[in-house]
């Protein structure tokens, strides 16, 4: 028997996963919860052998939650699931080591199939969005770059953004300028859709 954890925030959609998944002879959920501060205390409570976890947690996304999983429950396998799959994507997740990776538009018998993948160590990640990160571009921002697009992504103006990094405004419309550039982007709410479907941010 699989133990699973899922993590997704909207209740109708994490009734659905545990509800499709606890039809499965071999698969039982053993806890489910809506955000990712949850996810890491559960896990260690119930000891699932995977975790089915929704990118777009609240408080916590779920890169970030599987992030934690890996440093502190390494033996737990992930399967990430998106809304909107893209390339960038892809690249965090294996950047935080996680075996799966699919679309919440996935068939039951298809995330079932993934998980038995996962959980016995193999991959489980559509294979024309794998083939499409293994191809898309290499992140051309630097740290500080993206420490400034970060903070515009969250609606900051140039001088908070100034502000919260100890910068000029000038140094802060500099990089903006370098951003738009490199990113081939027509504004800044260009530059940050660019950056997260490429998976910088």
């Amino acid at each position: 028997m699989i133990g699973i954890l899922v993590a997704e925030h909207l209740p109708l959609v994490r009734r659905g996963l545990v509800a499709s998944l606890d039809c499965e002879a071999d698969l039982k959920v053993v806890a489910d919860v809506g955000n990712g501060e949850e996810v890491l205390p559960s896990v260690l409570r119930h000891g699932p052998d995977t975790a089915v976890i929704d990118v777009d947690l609240p408080d916590v996304d779920g890169f970030t939650a599987a992030l934690r999983l890996r440093e502190n429950t390494p033996d737990c396998r992930i399967l990430l699931l998106s809304r909107h799959p893209n390339p960038g994507q892809v690249r965090r997740a294996f950047a935080v080591q996680a075996l799966g990776f699919m679309s919440l538009d996935v068939g039951p018998e298809q995330l079932a199939d993934g998980v038995r993948r996962v959980a016995a160590g193999g991959r489980a990640v559509d294979s024309e969005l794998a083939v499409a990160a293994l191809e898309s571009a290499e992140n051309p921002l630097t740290r500080r770059e993206l420490d400034v697009l970060r903070l515009a992504a969250q609606g900051a103006r140039s001088d908070e953004i100034a502000d919260q990094l100890f910068l000029s405004v000038g140094t802060v419309r500099n990089h903006m300028s370098r951003i738009m550039c490199k990113t081939h982007a027509r504004n800044r709410l260009d530059a940050v859709r660019i950056a997260s479907d490429s998976g910088w941010l």
